[in-house]
């Protein structure tokens, strides 16, 4: 075996690797004041390819609407909406966003808000007793899909979320059970 070895390493010594890297002979390196290549690009990318031009009949529409005043365009939306019977769209909550700091269109506007009730809430592991500890891992894995060990892990790192999204009387329940075996929870 040891000759084998010697055999295949003096080989490697005359002929070389099996695989070789060579300087690549048509290889010319690019000339580092030379500017890059400019490519022509379309102006906008339409992935459904190139569309015909809009009828006559369309354009003259378009322009009697850019001469309408901004009161009547504004009215053009839901009217068609209406005439189509388009559903109306759902508006977006904003809830603990401020517009107004990052230059919104809305912010300082002077609009009333409504307060929405919350209808999840999370719960969050604040501290519990170091004697109890063993019983509040207990606690979080009844009410959670972890195992032994990521309960541990979530329950040391206090202050945690332990469970997301819950309605109200779940939440209240799982606060009662961590305080009966000896840990503070609150609801987020």
């Amino acid at each position: 075996m040891k000759s084998l070895a010697l055999l295949r390493s003096i080989r490697m010594r005359l002929i070389g690797p099996l695989q070789i890297r060579s300087f690549q002979p048509d290889f010319i390196p690019a000339d580092p004041k030379s500017k890059p290549k400019r490519y022509k690009l379309p102006a906008s990318y339409d992935p459904y390819g190139p569309r015909p031009p809009p009828s006559d009949k369309i354009i003259q529409l378009a322009e009697k609407i850019a001469a309408l005043p901004p009161e009547e365009r504004m009215q053009i939306g839901p009217t068609l909406r209406e005439r189509l019977r388009h559903p109306k769209m759902q508006s977006i909550s904003v809830e603990g966003v401020d517009l107004g700091a990052r230059g919104g269109a809305g912010g300082g506007a002077g609009k009333v808000e409504e307060k929405v009730e919350k209808t999840a809430f999370d719960i969050k592991l604040e501290k519990f007793d170091a004697a109890s500890k063993i019983k509040v891992i207990k606690e979080v894995r009844a009410f959670t899909s972890l195992g032994l060990k990521e309960a541990k892990d979530m329950v040391e790192k206090v202050p945690v979320v332990i469970k997301q999204g819950v309605t109200k009387e779940e939440a209240n329940e799982i606060i009662e059970k961590i305080k009966a075996v000896g840990g503070v929870a609150v609801m987020e």
